[in-house]
């Protein structure tokens, strides 16, 4: 489908999917954040569900400000994607003992490395800048100063919520490996810091809600904010790096017989703020889930533990400011979700993949989630469609 557009107060609401599905509670917020005075564009990708401040699945473009509850508060957090040389023909029989591995060399949930992970291990890894990102947390904001020493633990983590690691396939046969994750507890306190900020600032004392407080431009709490968001952006990915290059590990030395080759890293943002140009004008454009799909780039478009998920190439569409959606979306909260199904639900809709089948990720059952193919159905003048994926061995925080 191409976008529907709604009216709002400063700019019209494009939207990229039919407004009828969509909660009141996410129209609501999209009606408020096209109230905003710095606002020049807002496109509401198939995934858009309520978030806090502004809804998750949403691209918004403006001039001279920027919205640090928009970022959401995991700064940086995405997806990563590497196809690998390995087919169904060099898996065994029993995949718990791959998905043990696995949880052996990440630490997931709230869990952390007992000493930093040192990039230098990993044949080949790009290490450039390493050692000054680290420098630069000098830099960062005297409230989180304190988080250095857990912030170091914890790059090459996974994290809990639906962040995720997966191995699966495509439909030629061929295994890939992803992972979801960002910026881990340093990019949390990073953002609410901010955002506590933004909000006793004059200027947004009038907003119809505190939430979407800003940041200006030329103002020092938008130059401090500016650091540490870009900061926790790299943060983020190189989690994602270091991550990956222990996945990897794990895949050579369990599949040593069948030497694995993989092939260059896909990686993307899909919380986050990226300097763009349109119409001949600077803006900031925040994407709250949601990734980059500018013509010819590669993205990450997953769906939810039990179904498909998709590499995508970017079409280049200027209406959704280069965006396509960071995933299929929630349909319900976490708590209806926990209301709605059961643990046998969960070992019903994830049959087939080795996982954890228990109430702890109850909340991210897969019919929770929107259908993934509905929302790639809705997005096919943002991106065209790579690879079909579906997994048959899935890590949960």
């Amino acid at each position: 489908m191409s976008y529907v557009e709604m009216p709002g107060a400063r700019v019209p609401i494009r939207m990229w999917t039919d407004p009828a599905t969509v909660e009141e509670g996410a129209l609501q917020q999209l009606r408020n954040v096209a109230t905003l005075p710095w606002i020049k564009g807002l496109a509401v990708m198939p995934d858009v569900h309520y978030g806090k401040g502004a809804t998750v699945g949403s691209v918004i473009a403006m001039r001279g400000a920027v919205c640090p509850a928009a970022v959401g508060v995991d700064i940086g957090c995405g997806m990563s994607a590497v196809k690998t040389s390995l087919t169904a023909n060099d898996l065994p029989g029993d995949l718990s003992r791959l998905r043990s591995k696995i949880e052996e060399a990440i630490p997931v949930g709230r869990g952390m490395h007992d000493s930093p992970v040192e990039p230098g291990r990993f044949h080949g890894l790009a290490t450039a800048g390493w050692d000054d990102f680290w420098g630069r947390f000098d830099g960062v904001a005297e409230a989180v100063k304190f988080r250095l020493e857990r912030a170091g633990k914890q790059m090459g983590t996974l994290g809990g919520g639906n962040h995720y690691l997966e191995l699966l396939f495509d439909d030629g046969g061929a295994v890939w490996i992803t992972l979801h994750s960002g910026s881990r507890n340093i990019g949390k306190e990073l953002a609410e810091y901010h955002i506590g900020v933004a909000q006793k600032l004059p200027h947004n004392q009038g907003l119809v809600d505190r939430d979407l407080a800003v940041f200006v431009a030329d103002t020092p709490q938008m130059a401090a904010y500016r650091n540490d968001l870009f900061w926790a952006q790299e943060y983020a990915k190189y989690n994602r790096t270091l991550m990956m290059a222990l996945l990897k590990d794990v895949v050579r030395k369990e599949f040593r017989k069948a030497k694995p080759v993989f092939e260059p890293e896909i990686s993307c943002h899909h919380n986050y703020v990226a300097e763009e140009r349109y119409e001949g004008v600077d803006l900031l454009v925040t994407r709250k889930g949601a990734i980059r799909a500018g013509s010819g780039e590669y993205g990450i478009i997953p769906g939810s533990m039990g179904t498909s998920s998709y590499i995508v190439k970017g079409l280049g569409n200027k209406k959704a400011f280069n965006s396509a959606s960071h995933g299929a979306g929630r349909r319900m909260s976490r708590n209806a979700a926990k209301r709605r199904f059961t643990v046998r639900d969960l070992e019903a809709q994830t049959s087939g993949v080795e996982c954890r089948k228990d109430s702890g990720v109850l909340d991210e059952i897969p019919g929770a989630y929107k259908n993934i193919d509905q929302v790639m159905g809705q997005q096919r003048d943002l991106v065209e469609v790579v690879a079909k994926l579906k997994q048959f061995v899935c890590v949960k925080g």
